[in-house]
């Protein structure tokens, strides 16, 4: 099956995609591109699928770039292949010919570039690191290689929407601690449970950073099963593991 890679018009002159499940080797829970070493899918396989990634992208699998990814809101710089994946969230880049990657399985995939300055990013953005600042971080961090942040655009890619992500009262808790208008992002649910918008918090968050353009793809993970992985849909039909998406830009 030909691969799927989801793309924004606005990172349209960069050689960029939010990929899809289809196409990939993988079979079971982990059936098409899985491109997550640290599930317990097969690592050869996992390897096929990585390799048709960086294919896709036109990189070696060396220059396949990313993270040991914690929900943190660190940023790495990277100016050559990485001997190692340090553990942080984001990346940025000046550099040309290195694909940088973010894996996610409901968590926001958002791919950042200057066009001008020729400067890009990538960030995985879950409740905890949008919270804490990695999406801002990764802005920081694209300036200090000559960027500017009012002339960047940022995608998020394929991610959980409201209608599917389900929080308990004290996850509300965590936002309006950092800030009581967060409120906005959350809807009444069953009994004392809320719906939260993981999207639009992400959005709010860049827009109030002082981007020039913030947009969400709209596709959500839960939902669509046959293009998206889900942790959390894994985890509500009870599943061992499930795959991670894999989303790139490059120079």
């Amino acid at each position: 099956m030909t691969l799927e890679i989801l793309t924004s018009e606005h990172l349209r002159d960069l050689r960029h995609g939010f990929f899809t499940r289809r196409g990939g080797a993988s079979s079971g829970v982990f059936a098409g591109l899985n491109c997550g070493s640290g599930s317990s899918d097969q690592r050869d396989t996992v390897q096929i699928n990585r390799q048709r990634v960086a294919d896709a992208m036109q990189v070696a699998p060396e220059a396949l770039i990313g993270v040991h990814q914690v929900h943190s809101a660190d940023v790495v710089t990277v100016t050559a292949p990485l001997p190692d994946r340090p553990r942080a969230d984001a990346m940025v880049t000046a550099t040309p010919g290195l694909a940088l990657t973010v894996l996610t399985a409901d968590c926001q995939p958002v791919l950042f570039a200057d066009h001008a300055a020729q400067v890009i990013g990538a960030a995985h953005a879950g409740w905890r690191g949008a919270l804490d600042g990695v999406l801002e971080a990764t802005l920081d961090a694209m300036e200090a290689l000559g960027a500017n942040r009012a002339d960047t655009v940022a995608v998020i890619g394929p991610t959980i929407s409201q209608r599917a992500y389900e929080v308990g009262p004290e996850f509300l808790d965590d936002f309006m601690i950092e800030d009581p208008g967060n409120v906005r992002f959350f809807a009444n649910g069953k009994e004392d449970r809320m719906m939260f918008d993981l999207p639009g918090y992400g959005l709010h968050r860049l827009r109030q950073a002082g981007i020039g353009l913030a947009e969400w793809t709209r596709h959500c993970t839960y939902d669509d099963p046959a293009r998206f992985f889900s942790y959390r849909r894994a985890t509500h039909a009870k599943e061992a593991d499930y795959g991670r998406l894999i989303s790139a830009i490059r120079l």
